[in-house]
């Protein structure tokens, strides 16, 4: 079912480069029939994102802010993070929409994004290689889309929204519309700064095939204007440094190299036991070097720097490796036998069959942790308080309901701790730039009525931090008791 003869050499472009679609009955019962399965696929397989609304601190970094964007915050002046706006924004629509339901809705919106990137894949192939290579490809991405930590691919974050931007760029430049490759290069773009990696594969499609050169001025416009749109609907200024200057720190080779080194490993090792069933086909295909996929092994490529970026190494990064993944699968077992290929494709569902299991049953002890420091605030304050919680879980601001005192959401920001990161360079020198007297100014003008220590004797504890602790010791009081290891502090008689 999933065989056929490789086609003559065929360059993928524009019209009159393309293979014509193998259906002679037209497009339409073509797609009314892959779609349903695919969407099947695509449900299937984010069963274990709507167990637990929140499934990641990312999710509960772009809930509170959204709360924040809706109670009138100004994106990149009182609400603040190193990523582009184009998700904030969609959360704090959805919010408006659906209020505390959000997160759930949120998690349809991610299966939605996972669809659209399984049909833009399908297209591509099918235009490549024929109808069933475009139902290959169609059933492969949901397959492959869950291939790692469940906290990695069940979270509705930056990575799972960057797909069927990357995977409408690859489409468009290779129809020969540079104008609609570029909005959809801007698309992965404002959503994460690593989403502009298909820039590579694009440009490489439209040098390579009409219109060539004249195209990249459409490809140019398309791609820059959004981006100033967006700069200017927030604070210039401000964009600039949350979304590429200020995060030099961040992104530096430096510090707990071995965990994220074992860290890097420990991901490839899922998805590449994701993509097991397929590798032998791959390497084969790679070997053989198969005509129309020179695009593909770009793509990938560009997709791994963008993996690498930061050398952090986070599972949810390597999403982006799946799209050209799926493409390069999808030309690789064309011309095995019909039964191999149909074997492959079979064992890929079993393993992924694994995966989706592991969702269902992982336990979330975070989440339970970030629960239970939730009860405790919402316990020890009223609704309209302020609190303080200092650690990297910035869920608990959303499951306690309450506001955070401060427009710095993870004590990351201030101290340069993230993901682990724990070596040299963690402290308040290493915070992003002015972060420090503001943090100060946010606490005399509004002191929080609670401050959370959740650092949990991470190398981001107030102890080590002169600023936070003299605060601390100046206008606050512990309480005797630790809620799961974590310290609240109340503010003290004439604080």
């Amino acid at each position: 079912m999933l065989a056929e003869p490789p086609p003559p050499a065929l360059r993928y472009g524009p019209s009159g480069h393309r293979a014509a679609p193998a259906t002679a009955g037209g497009s339409a019962p073509y797609w009314r029939r892959l779609l349903p399965v695919v969407a099947l696929l695509v449900l299937i397989t984010r069963i274990p994102s709507f167990r637990h609304p929140l499934w990641s601190p990312d999710e509960g970094y772009l809930a509170v802010q959204a709360r924040m964007l809706a109670d009138g915050g100004a994106l990149y002046e009182t609400v603040v993070d190193r990523k582009p706006p184009l998700l904030p924004w969609l959360y704090e629509a959805v919010l408006a929409l659906f209020g505390d339901g959000s997160p759930y809705a949120m998690k349809v919106l991610a299966a939605v994004a996972h669809l659209l990137t399984a049909a833009l894949l399908a297209a591509v192939a099918r235009e490549r290689w024929g109808d069933r290579a475009g139902r290959t490809a169609g059933v492969l991405h949901p397959l492959l889309s869950v291939g790692l930590n469940p906290e990695d691919t069940q979270a509705a974050t930056f990575e799972v929204f960057i797909l069927p931007f990357t995977a409408a760029a690859i489409w468009c430049a290779g129809r020969g519309r540079p104008g609609a490759a570029g909005l959809a290069v801007a698309g992965a773009l404002l959503t994460k700064q690593t989403g502009g990696a298909v820039l590579v594969p694009v440009l490489w499609l439209l040098w390579h095939s009409p219109p060539g050169r004249a195209g990249l001025p459409r490809l140019a416009a398309g791609l820059v204007l959004p981006v100033l749109a967006a700069a200017l609907l927030t604070d210039p200024s401000g964009f600039l440094f949350w979304t590429v200057t200020g995060s030099a720190a961040y992104a530096a080779f430096t510090g707990s190299g071995l965990h994220m080194a074992s860290r890097g490993l420990a991901n490839s090792a899922l998805l590449a036991l994701a993509c097991s069933p397929l590798l032998a086909p791959l390497v084969r295909a790679r070997r053989t070097g198969r005509a129309g996929t020179a695009d593909l092994w770009v793509w990938l490529a560009a997709s791994a720097v963008a993996v690498v970026a930061g050398f952090h190494f986070f599972g949810h990064y390597f999403l982006q490796l799946v799209p050209p993944l799926v493409l390069l699968a999808t030309a690789a077992l064309r011309p095995l036998p019909r039964e191999q290929a149909a074997s492959a494709l079979l064992t890929s569902v079993c393993v992924c069959a694994l995966f989706v299991t592991w969702g269902i049953l992982a336990p979330r002890p975070e989440l339970a942790h970030a629960q239970r420091i939730a009860d405790a605030v919402r316990a020890r304050t009223a609704p309209t308080d302020r609190v303080l919680v200092w650690g990297i879980h910035p869920e608990t601001y959303w499951l306690a309901d309450r506001t955070p005192a401060s427009r710095y959401l993870t004590a990351g920001l201030l101290t340069n701790y993230s993901g682990g990161r724990d070596g040299p360079r963690v402290g308040e020198k290493y915070a992003m730039a002015g972060a420090w007297p503001v943090l100060v100014a946010e606490l005399r003008s509004r002191p929080p009525v609670l401050v959370v220590d959740d650092s949990r004797g991470g190398p981001y504890a107030p102890g080590r931090l002169p600023t936070l602790r003299a605060l601390l010791a100046r206008q606050y009081r512990p309480l005797l008791a630790t809620v799961d290891g974590a310290v609240l502090y109340v503010r003290s008689p004439g604080g």
